[in-house]
C-alpha cells in the first residue's frame, strides 16, 4: 500500500513538470513573437524610404530587436506545441518569410533548433534584403542575377534596382557551385536529374550546359545541399523562369547565336560555421553586401555583359524582322468536285 501511494506521488509529481515545462515555454514563444504586433503598421507594407535607410542607417530597432530568436526544443511533443503556436501566432505567408530568411522551406521547418523571426514582419522580404536596393553599375543590364554563396541568397537587378531576392541552397562542400559570370542557357518546366533519375527538377533554368548547373525548385535544408546546382522555393523557381531570357541557337542548335541573361555566383560558405542569417540577431545588417563590394566585383563584367545584351537585341530583332517579311502561306480552298 505504501509502494503504491509512493508510485502514485511520483507520477503526478512528472506530470506537473511536464506540464509546467510546456506552458514555460509557450510563455517563452509569446514572449519572442509579440514584438511582431506593432500598432497601426500593415503587415504586408515597406516604408517609402526604406531604399535610402538600407543605405544609409541600420533598421531601427524595437522593444525586442529587429530580429528575434525562436529556440524549438529538441523534445518531439514541445516542439509541435511551440509550433503550433508558431502557427496561431503567424498567417500563411508569414511563416513562409520567417522559414525563407532561415533558408527553409516548409517540408524542413525542424531541420533549426533556432528560428530567426523578424519583430516586424514584411512577406515580400524586401525589407530583409542583403543585397543593395540600387546598383549604379548595373544600370545598363536590363535582368542580371546574382548568388552569395556565402549567405546563400540570390538578388535580381533591372537596370541596376533590386527587383527580387530570396533564399538558395547551394552546392555542398564536395560538389561546389561554379563561380564566375555565366549566362542563362536553356530551360525546361520539369527536368530529370543526371545524378538521379528520382529526382525531379521543376522549372529547371541551365546556366552551364556542359557542367549541367541550373537553378530550379528543390528542398531548402538551411545549409548548401545540392550537387552543384542553385535549389530554390517553388514560387521563385517559377518567377525566375518567367523572367530570365534563355540563350538563342543558330540554325541546328549545334552553336550559340546570343546569350541569354546574365548570372554571377560569387564568394565563399564558411563551411562548419554559424549561419549566417544567425548573425541576424546580434546585428540586423550582419548579412548585408555593400555597394562597393557590389561594385567591385562586378565592374570587371560590365562591358561583357553590356555587349552581350546588345547582341541578343540585335539578334532578336533580326529575327522578327525575318518573320515579318515571310510571306503568309495560305491553303487554298479545297475544290468541290463537279456533279
Amino acid at each position: 500500500m505504501k509502494k503504491s501511494f509512493l508510485y502514485a506521488l511520483v507520477c503526478t509529481a512528472m506530470l506537473i513538470s511536464c506540464k509546467k515545462e510546456i506552458e514555460k515555454i509557450s510563455d517563452t514563444f509569446k514572449d519572442t513573437v509579440s514584438s511582431s504586433e506593432a500598432p497601426g503598421v500593415e503587415k504586408d507594407s515597406i516604408k517609402k524610404d526604406s531604399v535610402v535607410k538600407k543605405e544609409s542607417v541600420p533598421p531601427a530597432m524595437q522593444e525586442n530587436g529587429f530580429y528575434n530568436a525562436l529556440v524549438l526544443p529538441k523534445n518531439k511533443k514541445l516542439r509541435d506545441s511551440v509550433y503550433a503556436e508558431f502557427s496561431k501566432k503567424y498567417n500563411e505567408k508569414e511563416r513562409y518569410a520567417i522559414l525563407a530568411l532561415n533558408r527553409l522551406d516548409s517540408k524542413n521547418k525542424w531541420n533549426a533548433d533556432t528560428l530567426v523571426v523578424p519583430a516586424k514582419i514584411d512577406t515580400t522580404l524586401m525589407e530583409y534584403s542583403p543585397f543593395p536596393m540600387q546598383l549604379d553599375i548595373l544600370s545598363g543590364v536590363k535582368k542580371f542575377v546574382i548568388f552569395s554563396y556565402p549567405i546563400q541568397a540570390y538578388g535580381v537587378y533591372s537596370n541596376g534596382s533590386l527587383v527580387k531576392w530570396g533564399p538558395t541552397s547551394m552546392g555542398k562542400k564536395a560538389a561546389q557551385t561554379t563561380r564566375g559570370l555565366t549566362f542563362a542557357n536553356w530551360k525546361k518546366k520539369l527536368s530529370i536529374s543526371t545524378v538521379s533519375s528520382e529526382w525531379k527538377l521543376p522549372y529547371n533554368f541551365n546556366i552551364h550546359n556542359s557542367g549541367g548547373i541550373g537553378w530550379h525548385q528543390y528542398d531548402l535544408p538551411g545549409y548548401p545541399a545540392s550537387h552543384s546546382c542553385l535549389r530554390l522555393l517553388m514560387k521563385d523557381a517559377q518567377w525566375l523562369y518567367s523572367y530570365a531570357d534563355t540563350w538563342i541557337l543558330n540554325p541546328g542548335g549545334a552553336t550559340t547565336k546570343a546569350k541569354g541573361t546574365p548570372v554571377m555566383v560569387f564568394g565563399d560558405y564558411k563551411w562548419g560555421g554559424r549561419k549566417p542569417w544567425r548573425k541576424l540577431l546580434d546585428d540586423p545588417n550582419a548579412n548585408n553586401i555593400s555597394v562597393e563590394e557590389m561594385t567591385k566585383l562586378l565592374e570587371p563584367h560590365i562591358d561583357k555583359m553590356i555587349k552581350e545584351q546588345d547582341n541578343r537585341e540585335k539578334v532578336s530583332d533580326s529575327i522578327k524582322a525575318a518573320k515579318a517579311m515571310a510571306p503568309v502561306q495560305t491553303e487554298k480552298p479545297a475544290e468541290i468536285p463537279a456533279n
